[in-house]
Order: C-alpha cells, then sequence, then structure tokens
C-alpha cells in the first residue's frame, strides 16, 4: 500500500508541476522546489533535443552527406544567434527572478517587456548579415562550392527568421525567471511539435506542395518556431500566469535596458566565447572530409538530446537561486545548487553508460555509411566520459547567472575554451595527428576541468552579494 501510496503522491506532484500549479520557491522542501520547476523544465528540453534528432533525421534521409553537413556547418555559425539569445535571456532570468523573489511583480513586468525589445532589436541586425552572407558564411566554414550551392537556402533561411528563435528564448526565459516554468515548457512544446510535423513535409514534399530538400527543413523550423512566439504573447497578453503586458508596461524604460543589458552583455560574451569554440572545432572536423563532419554532426545531435534535459535542472537552479537571493535567503539558495547538481550527476552518469554500450546502434539509426557511422561513435564515446563533471559545471555556471553574476563563468569559459580547449584539440588532431578523435578529446577533458573550475569558485561565495 505504501508504494501504491508513494507512486500516487509522485504522479499528482508531476501533475501540479506540468500544470504550473506551485509557485512558491522560497519557502518548503528544496527537494519539492527543485521538482516542481525542473520536471517543466526538463520536458522543455526534452522536446528541444528530440526536435534536434528529427530534424537531422529526416535531412539525413536525403542521402547526402553535403546535405548534413551543411546544416551543421550552418548551426555552427547560428550558435552565435543561439549565445547571444541565450545571454540575453540570463538576465532576463536574473532580474526577473530577483524581483518575482522580493514580491514586486509590477517591475518584474517591465524587466519582461524590455528583454522583449532588445531581442528584436538585436534580430534584425543577425537576419540582415544572414539574408545577403548566406553563402559567405558557408564559404568561410570551410563548405565545398557542391556544399555552398545546396546549403545557402537553409542558411539564409535559418538566419533571416532567427527573430523566432530568439524569442522563443528570452519569453521563456522571463516565464521560468517568474516560476512559470509550465508555460516555457507548452510554448516549445508546440513550437517543436509543428516543426517535427513540417519538417519531412517541406524537405520531401507532398501534393502540392514541393519537396525543398534540405531547405526545406528551415522553412519547418521557422513556421514551428513562430507558432510558439505566438502562443507566448497570447499568454503575456492574457495575463494568464505571473506575468501580464499591459500598456502601462509597454513604454521604452532606457533604465530598466541599461541595467539588463549590463547583466546580459557579460552573459552574451560568456555564451558567444563557448560558441565560437564550437566553430573553431567544426572548422578543425571539416579538415577530414564530409563524411568525418557527418558523423560528428549526428554524434553532436545525440549528445544534445541528453545534454539539454540536463539543462532544464541547471535552468531550475537558476531560477531558485535569483528568487532566493531576492527573498534575502543565500544559504537556500546555495543548498538548491548542490541538490540539483547532485540530481544532475544520477541522470548524466546514467546516461554515459548508455552511450558507451549502444553508440553504434544510435549512429546506426541516422546512417548506414561505415565511415559516418565509426565517426560518430568515436565521438559519442570520448565526449560522454566528461559527463559526470558537466552534470556539477551547467548547474553551477547556471546559478552562477540565475544570481546575477555574469562575469565569473564567462572569464571560466574564456580560459577554458579559448585557452586550453581550441589549442588542445589542434594539438591532438593536427599535431600529434590523432585526427577527429583528438578534437572529441579536448572536448571531454576541457569540459571536465572547466566544471572543476566552477566548483571551486562557486564554493567561495561572492554571487551571493551581487546586486542587479
Amino acid at each position: 500500500m505504501k508504494v501504491f501510496s508513494k507512486i500516487d503522491s509522485f504522479v499528482r506532484l508531476f501533475r501540479q508541476a506540468v500544470q504550473g500549479e506551485h509557485k512558491e520557491y522560497t519557502s518548503g522542501s528544496i527537494d519539492r522546489a527543485i521538482f516542481m520547476l525542473s520536471i517543466p523544465m526538463i520536458l522543455e528540453m526534452v522536446m528541444e533535443s528530440l526536435f534536434a534528432v528529427v530534424d537531422i533525421y529526416f535531412v539525413s534521409r536525403l542521402h547526402d552527406n553535403d546535405a548534413v553537413a551543411s546544416v551543421g556547418l550552418t548551426e555552427s555559425v547560428l550558435t552565435i544567434v543561439y549565445s547571444i539569445a541565450i545571454g540575453l535571456s540570463m538576465g532576463g532570468t536574473a532580474m526577473v527572478a530577483r524581483r518575482i523573489g522580493e514580491k514586486d511583480v509590477r517591475s518584474a513586468n517591465e524587466a519582461a517587456i524590455q528583454v522583449i525589445y532588445i531581442g528584436i532589436g538585436v534580430s534584425a541586425l543577425i537576419s540582415f548579415v544572414g539574408i545577403f552572407f548566406a553563402a559567405d558564411i558557408l564559404r568561410v566554414m570551410g563548405g565545398s562550392e557542391a556544399l555552398i550551392q545546396k546549403g545557402t537556402g537553409y542558411t539564409r533561411w535559418m538566419f533571416a527568421g532567427n527573430v523566432t528563435i530568439t524569442l522563443l528564448f528570452l519569453i521563456n526565459a522571463v516565464f521560468r525567471g517568474a516560476g512559470d516554468a509550465s508555460l516555457a515548457m507548452r510554448s516549445l512544446w508546440l513550437a517543436n511539435i509543428l516543426n517535427m510535423l513540417l519538417g519531412p513535409l517541406f524537405i520531401f514534399g507532398w501534393g502540392p506542395i514541393p519537396g525543398f530538400g534540405v531547405e526545406g527543413a528551415a522553412i519547418a523550423t521557422n513556421l514551428g518556431r513562430g507558432a510558439g512566439v505566438v502562443f507566448q504573447f497570447y499568454y503575456l497578453l492574457k495575463g494568464r500566469g505571473v506575468l501580464k503586458l499591459q500598456r502601462k508596461y509597454m513604454l521604452v524604460n532606457w533604465e530598466v535596458i541599461g541595467r539588463l543589458l549590463k547583466v546580459s552583455l557579460i552573459s552574451v560574451l560568456q555564451f558567444l566565447i563557448a560558441s565560437a569554440s564550437w566553430i573553431f572545432l567544426m572548422r578543425i572536423v571539416s579538415r577530414f572530409g564530409s563524411a568525418t563532419t557527418a558523423g560528428y554532426i549526428i554524434a553532436v545531435r545525440i549528445i544534445m538530446f541528453a545534454l539539454l534535459p540536463a539543462w532544464g535542472m541547471a535552468n531550475a537552479s537558476a531560477t531558485l537561486v535569483g528568487q532566493n537571493l531576492g527573498a534575502g535567503q543565500p544559504d537556500r539558495a546555495e543548498k538548491s545548487v548542490w541538490r540539483a547538481a547532485f540530481f544532475n550527476v544520477v541522470f548524466l552518469g546514467t546516461v554515459t553508460i548508455i552511450f558507451l554500450i549502444l553508440a553504434e546502434p544510435l549512429l546506426g539509426f541516422f546512417t548506414s555509411d561505415a565511415s559516418v557511422i565509426k565517426s560518430g561513435v568515436q565521438c559519442l564515446q570520448i565526449v560522454c566520459l566528461g559527463y559526470v563533471f558537466y552534470a556539477y559545471g551547467m548547474v553551477v555556471s547556471q546559478s552562477f547567472n540565475g544570481a546575477g553574476d555574469t562575469r565569473t563563468p564567462t572569464l571560466i569559459n574564456l580560459v577554458g575554451f579559448w585557452m586550453f580547449q581550441i589549442p588542445l584539440a589542434y594539438t591532438l588532431s593536427i599535431v600529434m595527428e590523432m585526427g577527429s578523435p583528438g578534437v572529441y578529446a579536448a572536448i571531454s577533458i576541457a569540459e571536465s576541468a572547466i566544471a572543476v573550475a566552477g566548483i571551486l569558485l562557486f564554493r567561495q561565495g561572492r554571487w551571493k552579494t551581487v546586486k542587479i
């Protein structure tokens, strides 16, 4: 009977978390708060990771390594866009969470609308670059002329429509900061379900709709994510969650924008440093041919399938840190971080075992090309060796950001990625002639070192005194 009672209690809590019924995270059980916040965030990220795998699966059905490679090269550069969006979103999450912790809902709403204004302005500039320089972007990334001819349409669509990606990130970030993680989950689920349904339709064609090939994947992405943004604005305007966009909040508030940018720009730099390192890694891997590149790209999608749910746990810790600091409870904020990190280690430790055992079948699901599978298996098995360290690292990094201390993880990333990971990847793969496995080893070693550095600095506690 006790077992059934516990199952019933778990199901009830799970339902409450998904429906967003619980909004108070500054009192009561820390484990319960982590559960209620992280479940919708994990489900949100599960859908994001599922989309990434499904998207590359349909592109791989074109049986064209150049098509797969063009997606990878484009997304390597798009990580800059994602970095800007994530950086801005961390400022939004930190400020909204802090105001909610202080019970200042009006200021939380003002911060939310200013974040949206910033996002629209930034995405307009990125669209201009992508529309007119799509082919040049692929060429700089080392794409062949055949690849450029096939992939330019995909690149142009992805950059031109980046406003949908940017706003989806930013608005979900303010939802999470307000404790409305279930709304963020629903908007991303809507966006990605539509994306997965429209993907094969536009890639292969159906009825009156022609097949656009790899370009169709980008069209589907923009339509799906655009629908998710419409859903977000619907809820903001209706005010069914904590936040509500009323006319009195719609004016541009330069003082709030200034404070947001002060926190966010360092955070943007933090993620740009990390993203730019991935561009260099992709550039090194592309030296070993399209098959190796395709294997690497597929493996990275599978890796993200595991890491994105783990990021859901990390995002939960960021919200808990921000709200508890706002409520004047720094010790509770710190306890929340260590508990979230422990749960993350359990999850990613399990994933590591799965990847080590099932790497080849997982890659074989996407392609039958032996050379592509070989590269992908090597990537998957080597990179996952650093997962246990990374489980702690991602939670600690997001907790710094949730506190508004974006400077510390930025410095860690600068040293860890640019001064350690990139030189190590080049040395192992080119100088020591290890080939692409040298790049994969550098990723695992560097991510582990970055995690250890983050833990040591977090324990010093200076993040508890940051004012935003």
